[in-house]
């Protein structure tokens, strides 16, 4: 038995080079062996044998050489052994890489596809923790991953949080970031990385509210989100509860009455003129009749994929009214805008800012949640400037009935659908802008926008930027 010493777990390359030498040699599949650490030393081990008399040069595929790359990251004893038995049987089959019903290849690529997952899953499920140390935050996640994939998988990180320094801590070893170079260290234990921090109750409050008890399939779920990753994700411990009451909650929506049927949208609709536009055939002269009459907008195509249309809500009179892009998921299953998590930002805010949420009149300039099916989920799309454009009717409707003296607009949809021109809210947020009607504009960012702010200390400032915009508002009132 010829044996070859290889240098660690994932050793490629030492791989290659005694795979290599046992070809050229002649050393039969059977006959070959891999070991981590020195090579030959068990009492029937051979050294490694000198290439064969007349032994020709060979080459490999590339499909290969990057297949044997990922397998040799797989967790399976006998991965090495699999690998060299395809390099020998490449010499006399050189299209065997293509013939994927064969048992081997068939097994190197079902091992393949097992790594690419694992670093997929390492890509969803690592969660950062903040500490503070003598050079300041610094972010620490501990994760187990089903494969050897951390060196694969780090640089990713290394992509996506660049601004952040942060270190990822395996059993297999330990990946840092310290904002220019990403280094490997040696293996890491649980009790190296925090169990805690600050942001994990908020992140829960977010995961939460994001869970719809209709749409819960939980052998999906776990299919998505294996069990064997819940010990390090801080939203895994709401996770039974959820799905307990879920039944539940499933069960009151079902049994709810079905509501009457709206008399008041039917009288609207009645008087509306399907031939002619808006401007010709309708105009609202209340906001609850605005309310229903959105529902049988035609204006655009949105309404086809929403669930309805959502208006704006607040005081008749307002004195401030904010305008935001469109209804998310929730507003849009709800009827109620900024009822999502960056409502709840919205409200944070506000309330720093000295305005009282039930002074606002808050609404959006597109009345109608424009998104994009991805599996089970509906991914937010932000309308075109047509979509806009169209809706304007909608919004200019609420601002003559409410008259507000100044209007905050959230992001550049809403700035869009106030203003009627494109903007960029960098350079024109936290001044006040007059407008047509006698009222003021103030440009500010999106609140969802915050919320995808990766670095703590950048959320925080752009926090505090939203905040004296929204205390700017006040002030022009």
């Amino acid at each position: 038995m010829h044996v070859a010493g290889l240098d660690g777990e994932t050793d490629f390359d030492g791989w290659r080079k005694a795979a290599r030498a046992f070809r050229l040699a002649g050393v039969r599949p059977e006959r070959a062996g891999f070991r981590i650490g020195p090579g030959a030393d068990g009492l029937f081990d051979e050294s490694l044998p000198p290439p064969a008399s007349g032994a020709a040069a060979f080459s490999v595929p590339q499909s290969f050489v990057g297949l044997a790359q990922e397998v040799i990251l797989h967790r399976s004893g006998d991965r090495f052994d699999l690998l060299y038995r395809l390099l020998w049987r490449l010499g006399d089959e050189p299209d065997l890489m293509k013939i994927v019903t064969d048992p081997d290849v068939a097994d190197a690529l079902g091992r393949a596809k097992n790594v690419s997952r694992a670093s997929h899953k390492m890509k969803a499920f690592v969660r950062f923790r903040q500490v503070e140390d003598e050079a300041g935050e610094h972010w620490i996640a501990w994760f187990e991953p089903a494969h050897r994939v951390l060196e694969k998988t780090a640089p990713f990180f290394a992509r996506r949080f660049t601004a952040m320094r942060w270190s990822i801590l395996t059993p297999d070893g330990a990946a840092y970031w310290d904002g220019q170079v990403l280094a490997l260290g040696p293996p890491a234990t649980r009790d190296m990385a925090p169990a805690e921090d600050e942001m994990e109750e908020f992140w829960k409050t977010y995961y939460a509210s994001t869970f719809n008890p209709a749409r819960l399939k939980t052998r999906a779920m776990q299919g998505e989100m294996p069990r064997r990753y819940w010990k390090n994700l801080p939203e895994a411990a709401l996770i039974p509860e959820l799905v307990a009451r879920s039944e539940v909650r499933t069960e009151a929506m079902v049994s709810a009455p079905a509501p009457e049927p709206n008399a008041r949208l039917a009288k609207t609709l009645s008087r509306m003129n399907p031939d002619r536009s808006f401007e010709e055939g309708f105009v609202p002269s209340t906001l609850a009749e605005l309310d229903q009459a959105v529902q049988a907008c035609r204006r655009c195509p949105l309404w086809r994929d929403a669930t309805q249309g959502v208006c704006g809500e607040g005081p008749k009179k307002a004195k401030l009214m904010i305008v935001g892009e469109q209804p998310g998921d929730q507003e849009d299953l709800a009827g109620h805008p900024f009822v999502g998590p960056a409502g709840r930002v919205l409200d944070l805010a506000l309330d720093e800012a000295g305005i009282d949420r039930d002074d606002v009149f808050v609404t959006n300039a597109v009345k109608h949640f424009k998104h994009e099916p991805r599996g089970k989920r509906r991914l937010h799309k932000t309308p075109s400037t047509g979509e806009v454009s169209a809706c304007r009717w909608w919004l200019d409707a609420e601002r003559r009935l409410v008259k507000p003296r100044v209007i905050v607009t959230l992001g550049a949809t809403a700035a869009l659908g106030v203003l009627s021109r494109k903007v960029a809210v960098t350079r024109e947020r936290g001044r006040g802008i007059d407008l047509p009607d006698g009222a003021k504009a103030l440009l500010t960012v999106h609140p969802s926008y915050l919320l995808r702010i990766p670095d703590a200390a950048a959320r925080a400032g752009e926090r505090s930027r939203f905040v004296a915009d929204l205390k700017q508002a006040r002030s022009l009132l």
